[in-house]
């Protein structure tokens, strides 16, 4: 077997552990799978910070809505 074929089984290996693992693996390794899934997903969360906007999306629509609540009869022109 070449390097890329054990590479391949190798990476199709941990994917099968971490996704199902905890399904049909005996208890040590169930736990370790579980385990291993979350500490995965918290790295994965933890890559994208709390997207915060730099702009305001709905300004322009909040000040046109405050200016059609204080002047309603100017917009009807």
């Amino acid at each position: 077997m070449g390097t890329k074929s054990i590479s391949t089984i190798v990476v199709i290996l941990a994917v099968v552990f971490v996704s199902v693992g905890d399904r049909f693996l005996p208890k040590p390794l169930n736990t370790a799978s579980v385990e291993s899934r979350a500490s995965l997903n918290n790295f994965v969360v933890g890559l994208f910070p709390a997207w915060k906007p730099k702009t305001k999306p709905y300004e322009r629509t909040q000040k046109a809505l405050d200016k059609v609540e204080k002047n309603p009869q100017e917009e009807k022109k």
